[in-house]
């Protein structure tokens, strides 16, 4: 029997503090509190029973109103199995960001498992001085098999226009998924999005990050700045560790966001 399933989270300002007035889990999504950080409040998602399976209709909605921070994390991976029935599972991500608010999105990794079948999305809708940290991370089967099938796509609408809108597939029945133009062998691929106004003013430059062509035991990256005023790390790696060091390479003072004034 397939799990339908919508966990919403809604941050608000409040003095110097930000609040959670709506902190609803649904099915496998437990929502925890943290403790804050400075005038951050922070959530953690629990799994509260194995997700998503095949079938399975999953969404969390996160909104950091006027003003707010707030800092989402996961207790552990998410693990993408084969369900009942064929079908395929959704993971849908929907994150709102207001005025001068800001929102970090870093959970832990999604595993595509063995005939596994996912799609998961991102839509990402920020007023013009919203700030957001996103991190997404894709481990393609767990050790010693081969992976499921996963396709995402990320859409960021950045004062009601389109800052970025990017769609990938991989696992059996994606063409070419495997070969030197896309993974080349490697198992782990992910990619760190920041978008910050002051990023207008004084973009990060283009960069490699990692091994060169011949030197890529460890992995490679490209940090590329947007049109507007964000940057995207996109990296692959051959496992997830190796993913983690490359994605938090961008993540340096230097590409850091500079807290948001309220």
């Amino acid at each position: 029997m397939s799990v339908h399933a919508t966990a919403r989270i809604v941050a608000v300002a409040k003095d110097v503090t930000t609040t959670l007035p709506v902190l609803d889990g649904d099915g496998p999504f437990e929502l925890r509190r943290l403790r804050s950080r400075g005038g951050e409040a922070r959530v953690c998602v629990v799994g509260a029973m194995s997700a998503p399976l095949g079938g399975d209709r999953l969404r969390i909605e996160a909104t950091a109103q006027q003003g707010a921070a707030l800092h989402i994390t996961s207790a552990a991976a998410t693990l993408a199995l084969r369900g009942p029935t064929s079908e395929h599972a959704t993971y849908d991500v929907r994150l709102t960001v207001g005025e001068h608010a800001q929102l970090h999105w870093l959970p832990k990794p999604l595993i595509s498992a063995a005939g596994s079948d996912l799609r998961q999305t991102w839509t990402v809708d920020l007023a013009r001085t919203a700030r957001l940290v996103l991190r997404e991370e894709q481990i393609l089967g767990r050790t010693g098999e081969p992976p499921g099938h996963v396709m995402s796509r990320l859409t960021v609408r950045r004062g009601g226009r389109t800052l970025l809108d990017q769609q990938a597939e991989y696992g059996p029945g994606a063409p070419g998924w495997d070969g030197p133009a896309v993974l080349a062998g490697n198992r782990a691929v992910g990619q760190l999005l920041i978008v910050d106004p002051s990023f207008e003013d004084t973009p990060p430059e283009a960069q490699l990050l990692g091994g060169s062509s011949e030197d890529s035991e460890d992995g490679q990256a490209a940090l590329t700045p947007l049109a507007g005023s964000g940057t995207l790390l996109t990296a692959v790696a051959p496992d997830g560790l190796r993913l983690r060091h490359l994605l938090d390479a961008a993540r340096a003072p230097s590409h850091r966001p500079v807290p948001s004034r309220r």
